[in-house]
């Protein structure tokens, strides 16, 4: 036997060693990985008013807004749609302005005044945009109807302080309350029903009611 033949290997051989020299590290791994502790999230006392009540709430820090809200305040009004900020379903108001109560933690609010849709009225006393949607069938399954309420709200508070939308002809002058700008500014609400020209109808009449604009 010559010494190239000593040390000749076939292909199945060296499929077989590859394998096997590749299955080490991994078994490595996976064993430290069992015996590492697991990490123990960070909790931390968040203090939001609710509606007009202070509440004070001891919160993992990964918690969003949406889920202190309906997981551990109980305020299932606030609807979980898509939980990616595509759907609006979750939209409240903080501090007066909307936002997706999805996209955004708990933690990062402290202080803050939050209004969810019970916070905006209940059976026989509704805010005026709550009566205006049920006057207009604004709503069908009503799942995205506290997120388009509350955004309607904080439309008409924009329009208000003279905040332009991309449909805004002159930036500098005031918003007008036309068609086309409620659907510019509620474009990030969807209603899988349909039920957008009813609403646009509801946004108007507060609106109406309301020169100033506000809700």
């Amino acid at each position: 036997m010559t010494t190239h033949d000593a040390f000749r290997i076939s292909r199945r051989g060296l499929l077989k060693a590859g394998a096997a020299s590749a299955s080490v590290p991994a078994l490595s791994g996976a064993s430290t990985a069992a015996a590492a502790p697991a990490a123990t999230p960070a909790a931390t006392p968040v203090n939001l008013v609710v509606n007009g009540r202070p509440r004070l709430l001891v919160l993992d820090t990964r918690t969003s807004l949406l889920d202190a809200l309906r997981e551990h305040l109980h305020l299932t009004g606030t609807k979980k749609g898509c939980d990616h900020g595509q759907c609006g379903a979750c939209t409240v108001l903080v501090d007066g302005r909307r936002i997706k109560s999805c996209l955004t933690l708990a933690v990062m609010h402290e202080g803050a005044a939050v209004t969810t849709i019970e916070g905006l009225g209940q059976p026989g006393n509704l805010h005026p945009m709550q009566a205006a949607f049920v006057r207009h069938d604004g709503y069908q399954c009503g799942y995205c109807t506290p997120g388009q309420i509350c955004s309607a709200v904080g439309v008409l508070g924009e329009i208000e302080q003279g905040i332009p939308s991309h449909v805004s002809s002159d930036l500098t002058a005031r918003p007008l309350l036309s068609a086309a700008e409620l659907r510019e500014r509620m474009s990030g609400n969807i209603c899988r029903c349909g039920a957008y020209s009813n609403i646009v109808d509801a946004i108007t009449e507060v609106a109406g009611a309301n020169p100033g604009g506000k809700a």
